[in-house]
C-alpha cells in the first residue's frame, strides 16, 4: 500500500505528465522504437481537457476524458504488442469514451468510436412509459449503424472511420463538440454545435484521402422516432424536398427492399421521419445533395420481431455542412427554421379544412378548455351549429320523403317482382321522380348530413394523425387522444367511447325519418350503427370523440325538429293511375 508521501506527487503530476507526453511524442516521431523498448517507458494516463474544469453546470459533461493527440499516440504505442511506432500524423484517442450534452431540448450521448450519436432523447416529449422520448432505435442501430456514421459510395478510406477512436474536443461553452481522426493517410473531422433552446443543430464534416476530398454521406439507420407506438414501422419513411418539383417526396423502406435506392439532385432538405417527429438535413442554397434510402430489417425496444424500417444517408461531397433539425413536427418550430419544412406535416386531401381545424383546436385549448378532449367537443359543437341551416334543409327533405312513403309503397307494390333489366322498370323510376317533383322533394336531401360530415371527419382524422400537440393529449379516462382508447378494467382492455358512439348512432337513426322506398334498403340501414362501430373501433379516441359529439348534437337537433314541425300535405302522382306497357296491356 502506498504511503501518504508516495501519493503527494500525484497531486502535482499534471504538468509533469504533459512534459513527458511531449518528450515521448517527439521520440516517437523521430522513429525511436528501439529506445522505447529498451527503456521500458510506460506512458502516463491521458490528460484531462481544460473544458472539464469549467464546463457550464447542467449543460455538457464528458463521460470519459478526451485525449490529446500526444496522449493518444503514446497510449496507442504502448498498447501495440509489437511495440511499433504510431504513424506520423496520427490523431485519435487511446480508448473509447462518451460525451453527454444537455440542452433544454435534448439529451445527446456521443461516442468517440466513429464520432456518432448513441442516444438522442427529447426532454419535453415522453414515450408510452413516461420517459423522455428516444429517437434512435437502440436495438436496430447496433445491427446497422448509429446516426452520423459514414457511408462511402465509391472510394473507401484507408481506415474504417465508423470503428476508429476519434479525438474528442468539447467546446468551452458546453454546447459544441469536435471530433478529429487521422491515420496518416485518411484525415476526418466532424463538428456539432447546439443552442441552449431549439431543435436546430449545426453540423459540419470533412474527409480527405491524402490531399484529395473523399465524398461520403452521413447515415441515420434502423428507423427513427417513437418505436413504442402501434405499427411503428408503418409510420416511418424518408423524405426529401425536391426544389425542381417544388414538393415533398416520401420514400418508404420497402422501396429499397431490393437494395439501397439513390436519389440525388437539388434538394432543400432531406431526412427521415415518423408520425410526429423528423430529422432533416438542410443543405446550403444551391448545393447538390446525394441521398440513399436503406431497408433495415431490425428489431426495436418494443418488439423483438424484426420489421422493415427506413434508413437514410445524406451528403454533398468530401465536405458537408448542414443545418440539422431534429425534433417535433410542430408548425411554429418548423417555420422558424425554414418555411418549406412545414411540408413535412401531411394535412391530407382536405388540408384546406384540416389545417384551420387544427389551429382552431389549438386556440380553443390554449384560451378556453386547456384540454384537447374538451376542445374537440367544443369545436365540433361550433361546426354543428355553423352547418345547422344545411342540416335543417336536409331534415325537411327527409320528413317530406317520409310523408311520401305510402305513395312510394304503392309504386313499389305495382312493380313488385319486376327485374331491373325489364324495360318497364324505367317506368317505376319515372313515377317516383314525378312524385318527388310534384311534392318538391330532393331524394338525395337525406345524404346532405353525411356529405357535410365527411370532409370534417377526414380533417379531424388527419389532425390527430399528424399534429404532435395531440400526441399524449389526455381527456378524462383517455390516456392519448391520438391513439385507440385503452381502458384496463379488471385486466380487460375496454373501449367505452366506441360503444357509446354506436348506441348514439342507433338512437339517432330511430329518431330520423326512414326515407328509403325499398324495404330491403331500410333493413340494411338498420345495420349502419354496427358498421360505424366496426369502422371506429380501431380509430384514435379523439376521432371517436368527434363523431360521438356530432351524434349527440344531431340527436338534440333532431328532437327539436320533430317537436316543432307541423303536418305535411302529400300530392299523389298522376303517374300512379295508369301506365301502358310495350305489349299494349294496361296496368294500374
Amino acid at each position: 500500500m502506498s504511503s501518504p508521501s508516495d501519493q503527494k506527487p500525484k497531486e502535482l503530476s499534471n504538468e509533469l505528465r504533459m512534459f513527458l507526453f511531449v518528450v515521448l511524442m517527439g521520440a516517437i516521431l523521430a522513429g525511436s522504437p528501439y529506445v522505447f523498448r529498451k527503456l521500458g517507458l510506460e506512458p502516463p494516463p491521458s490528460a484531462r481537457p481544460a473544458q472539464q474544469s469549467n464546463k457550464p453546470a447542467g449543460s455538457a459533461k464528458p463521460a470519459d476524458p478526451a485525449s490529446t493527440p500526444a496522449a493518444s499516440a503514446a497510449a496507442t504505442a504502448s498498447a501495440n504488442t509489437n511495440a511499433e511506432a504510431t504513424p506520423a500524423g496520427f490523431i485519435g484517442a487511446a480508448k473509447e469514451g462518451e460525451w453527454v450534452l444537455d440542452t433544454n431540448a435534448f439529451r445527446v450521448v456521443f461516442s468517440n468510436r466513429g464520432a456518432v450519436a448513441k442516444s438522442w432523447t427529447l426532454r419535453n416529449y415522453k414515450d408510452s412509459n413516461g420517459k423522455p422520448l428516444e429517437l434512435i432505435n437502440q436495438v436496430g442501430a447496433t445491427k446497422t449503424a448509429y446516426p452520423f456514421s459514414y457511408v462511402f459510395r465509391a472510394q473507401q478510406p484507408s481506415t474504417d472511420l465508423n470503428q476508429a477512436l476519434w479525438l474528442a474536443k468539447p467546446g468551452p461553452d458546453g454546447l459544441s463538440i469536435e471530433y478529429n481522426f487521422s491515420d496518416g493517410n485518411t484525415t476526418a473531422h466532424k463538428s456539432f454545435a447546439f443552442t441552449r433552446d431549439g431543435f436546430l443543430v449545426q453540423y459540419a464534416d470533412e474527409v480527405k484521402l491524402g490531399a484529395a476530398p473523399l465524398p461520403h454521406l452521413m447515415q441515420w439507420r434502423a428507423g427513427f422516432g417513437d418505436m413504442r407506438v402501434d405499427k411503428a414501422s408503418a409510420h416511418q419513411d424518408n423524405i426529401r424536398y425536391d426544389i425542381d418539383k417544388g414538393k415533398l417526396v416520401n420514400q418508404a423502406a420497402k422501396d429499397a427492399q431490393g437494395g439501397p435506392s439513390r436519389n440525388d439532385g437539388m434538394l432543400d432538405f432531406s431526412g427521415i421521419q415518423d408520425q410526429y417527429f423528423t430529422a432533416v438535413f438542410l443543405a446550403p442554397q444551391g448545393t447538390p445533395v446525394q441521398t440513399t434510402t436503406f431497408y433495415d430489417n431490425v428489431a426495436t425496444v418494443a418488439s423483438s420481431a424484426p420489421e422493415g424500417y427506413p434508413g437514410v444517408a445524406v451528403g454533398s461531397g468530401g465536405r458537408n455542412q448542414f443545418g440539422v433539425y431534429i425534433g417535433p413536427k410542430e408548425v411554429d418550430e418548423l417555420a422558424k427554421v425554414n418555411p418549406r419544412l412545414e411540408a413535412v406535416i401531411d394535412w391530407g386531401f382536405f388540408g384546406i379544412i384540416a389545417k384551420p381545424i387544427f389551429f382552431l383546436l389549438r386556440l380553443t385549448n390554449a384560451r378556453v378548455t386547456h384540454n384537447y378532449g374538451w376542445a374537440i367537443m367544443l369545436v365540433t359543437l361550433a361546426i354543428s351549429f355553423a352547418t345547422f341551416p344545411l342540416r335543417l334543409a336536409s331534415l325537411k327533405s327527409m320528413r317530406k320523403m317520409q310523408s311520401l312513403q305510402p305513395e312510394l309503397n304503392k309504386i313499389n307494390e305495382k312493380y313488385k317482382g319486376m327485374a331491373m333489366s325489364d324495360p318497364r322498370a324505367a317506368n317505376k323510376q319515372q313515377e317516383m321522380m314525378d312524385l318527388y317533383k310534384k311534392n318538391g322533394v330532393n331524394p338525395m336531401g337525406g345524404c346532405i348530413p353525411m356529405l357535410i360530415q365527411m370532409p370534417f371527419l377526414w380533417a379531424f382524422y388527419k389532425t390527430l394523425q399528424v399534429a404532435v400537440e395531440m400526441r399524449n393529449a389526455t381527456w378524462l379516462w383517455v390516456g392519448d387522444l391520438s391513439q385507440p382508447e385503452h381502458l384496463n378494467v379488471l385486466g380487460t382492455d375496454m373501449r367505452i367511447l366506441p360503444v357509446v358512439m354506436v348506441a348514439s348512432s342507433y338512437l339517432m337513426q330511430r329518431m330520423t325519418p326512414m326515407t328509403g322506398g325499398d324495404p330491403a334498403q331500410q333493413k340494411m340501414m338498420q345495420f349502419m350503427p354496427l358498421m360505424y362501430g366496426f369502422m371506429f373501433w380501431p380509430a384514435s379516441s379523439g376521432l371517436v370523440l368527434y363523431w360521438l359529439t356530432s351524434n349527440l348534437v344531431g340527436i338534440a337537433q333532431q328532437w327539436f325538429f320533430n317537436k316543432t314541425s307541423g303536418p305535411l300535405k302529400v300530392s299523389s302522382s298522376p303517374a300512379t293511375k295508369v301506365i301502358t306497357a310495350k305489349d299494349g296491356r294496361k296496368r294500374s
